[in-house]
């Protein structure tokens, strides 16, 4: 099977992707939660209160910079802005005199300055991997082609994820919070993983058939290791799907993002990484 002859279509699809984010990103950027701007978080408890309009009377009542109330079944999630002590208190109080089992379930309040520093730590967690990898790869094949291309493979899965996540937050709200950076994270484990198996595989037919190209010997390995990846690619997409769709709200934004992740990642791992090793030996 001779997959490489695709090389120019793969190369296609990866720069319309990438310019799909480009122009997402610049045109629309992203949206944030109180992880990143900061804000407040109440989780209450109300009963006896069927709806969301009185509670969010209430906080435009007092001016306290509402977001969103959501929730059902008499608990509910009110995010805000920052508020102070004595506001708090208030609101209880407005809160439990039209509902008197309301109750505080749960509240946290967070700076803008924890998503700066959020920020901060994963880029620098980016960059350590990527010399990590590239490093470790290189040495392992003894070519650092091969490390090149499974470094350039995970950034071109994690832009086209930041980028797609613009798409989903301009249409569909999705935000950016921690859950995104831990999916995030996890993408540039999953996109090198497939990598590294298929070239395991290139290295040891380069072992019994050093007479064959580079592009035979990438075929080859591709040609053997392929349904294997999608088999164990689609065990994952299957559950992340199920989430997505199934899922409650907290969560579907991570399945999301984890789902955008492993089905770069299966792609790349063939489409991306080794061509661009099979590029990097021509121009050697």
């Amino acid at each position: 099977m001779n997959i490489m002859k695709f090389r120019p279509l793969f190369f296609v699809i990866s720069t319309f992707l990438i310019g799909i984010s480009i122009f997402s990103i610049i045109k629309w950027g992203f949206q944030y939660s109180e992880d990143f701007k900061g804000g407040a978080t109440f989780e209450i408890k109300m009963p006896n209160t069927k709806n969301n309009s009185q509670i969010e009377k209430i906080f435009n009542d007092q001016l306290v910079g509402l977001k969103s109330v959501s929730g059902t079944s008499g608990i509910y999630t009110v995010k805000l802005l920052d508020i102070a002590q004595d506001k708090k208190l208030t609101l209880e109080k407005n809160l439990k005199a039209i509902d008197k089992d309301f109750e505080v379930l749960q509240f946290s309040t967070r700076g803008p300055s924890l998503g700066k520093e959020l920020i901060k730590k994963t880029i620098y967690a980016i960059i350590f991997s990527s010399l990590a990898l590239l490093l470790f790869i290189g040495s392992r094949f003894s070519d650092f082609s091969f490390g090149a291309g499974a470094v350039l493979a995970m950034f071109h899965d994690s832009f086209i994820l930041i980028g797609m996540f613009s798409l989903l937050g301009h249409f569909f709200g999705a935000q950016l919070d921690t859950l995104f950076v831990t999916a995030l994270l996890t993408t540039l484990s999953a996109s090198v993983h497939d990598t590294v198996v298929t070239f395991d595989r290139i290295r040891e037919l380069k072992r019994f058939t050093a007479t064959h190209s580079w592009t035979e010997l990438a075929n080859r390995a591709v040609t053997e290791v392929i349904v294997r990846s999608i088999n164990n690619s689609m065990t994952i997409i299957f559950m992340l799907l199920s989430l997505v769709a199934l899922g409650g709200s907290t969560t579907r934004w991570f399945a999301a993002a984890l789902l955008i992740g492993v089905v770069c990642g299966t792609y790349s791992s063939t489409a991306v990484a080794i061509p661009l090793v099979l590029l990097f030996k021509r121009k050697k």
